[in-house]
């Protein structure tokens, strides 16, 4: 995992106040809650005394602790243990009683939590043009895949008519000129997807390609693991990739829509369009667990081809990323 970054990690509905939640991020056992004005917490799920599991306890009343349900050790959110019930409540609990906590935001409707070896210098940032007259719905799923792939699936433009030959690639549109690729900023990057019938002639290089075409409709990512569907102002797809660990990434899909302006309208209108977006994962999950090997990188014998593009960019950016990581630990 890249890190010092910050991540989608929770759909902000799974954590309510009150509960202590155990899931898996990164590899790691994480436990998450909510003090006592709302925000969210999360530390190691491994008690530091015997390695039972935290989340299998409680929340304690002033939301600021969480105790362990193995020998009652109490956890503050910053990861130190602030009781020890078998040495006596007012005795001193030494420094090395602790485990390790982690910076968190929420925005979005979305847990967020820094993954890294530093402080981190700003807070996250989702997608500027998605605002509160959109309404969306969400779900969830488990893919057998790390969550590079996952992500690449989504930059993809070759494989829509034939994956989603019935659905969101119809049309046997199984040409693909360009793609354009443009960098917003250093973190995100737009590409706008020119399918087109196969007339005979090759497919058009993005030089080649009048800039004029750029329609509304392009696709969007932003690192480390969020991207979005622009389908219009009105209607929007997105999804957050969340590694669970090396081999498994929980997929969050959202439907935006504001296509009336009447709140519960559009809440109606995403609903509804809640099973065809269910489909149309299943489609890609189908082929892309069965990929080889389960997580890419930058060099890895595959042959790319011109439609491949926005994948490469991708490659390019983590791999730089990952060589930044790399130098900052020889430092």
């Amino acid at each position: 995992m890249i890190k010092n970054q910050w991540y989608v990690v929770l759909s902000s509905r799974e954590l309510k106040k009150g509960q202590l939640i155990g899931v898996t991020r990164f590899g790691e056992k994480l436990a998450f809650w909510r003090g006592s004005n709302g925000k969210v917490h999360c530390i190691s799920d491994i008690c530091c005394h015997r390695g039972a599991s935290i989340s299998h306890g409680k929340v304690l009343s002033n939301g600021e602790r969480v105790i362990c349900p193995f020998h009652g050790f109490e956890y503050d959110s910053q990861g130190r243990v602030r009781t020890i019930p078998a040495n006596g409540r007012n005795t001193p609990v030494p420094e090395n009683f602790r485990v390790k906590s982690y910076p968190t935001y929420e925005l979005a409707d979305f847990i967020w939590i820094w993954y890294g070896d530093r402080e981190p210098e700003k807070p996250p940032k989702y997608f500027d043009d998605i605002t509160d007259e959109l309404v969306y719905t969400e779900f969830k799923e488990v893919w057998n895949v790390h969550y590079s792939r996952a992500i690449e699936n989504q930059l993809d433009p070759i494989h829509l008519p034939f994956v989603h030959y019935n659905t969101i690639g119809r049309g046997n549109r199984t040409v693909v000129d360009g793609p354009i690729v443009e960098w917003k900023d250093d973190e995100m990057f737009y590409f706008y997807v020119f399918n087109r019938i196969d007339d005979g002639t090759p497919a058009r290089k993005p030089e080649e390609m009048d800039p004029k075409r750029k329609s509304k409709v392009y696709l969007e990512f932003k690192f480390p693991n969020i991207w979005q569907n622009h389908i219009s102002e009105k209607i929007r797809v997105t999804a957050a990739f969340t590694p669970i660990d090396d081999d498994h990434t929980m997929i969050y899909l959202r439907f935006y829509v504001g296509l009336t302006g009447i709140k519960f309208l559009d809440k109606l209108i995403a609903v509804l369009g809640k099973p065809f977006n269910k489909i149309v994962l299943h489609q890609d999950k189908r082929v892309v667990e069965t990929q080889i090997p389960k997580r890419s990188e930058l060099r890895m014998g595959e042959n790319l081809i011109p439609g491949d593009a926005p994948i490469l960019e991708y490659r390019k950016k983590r791999e730089a990323l990952k060589s930044m990581q790399q130098n900052n630990r020889v430092k």
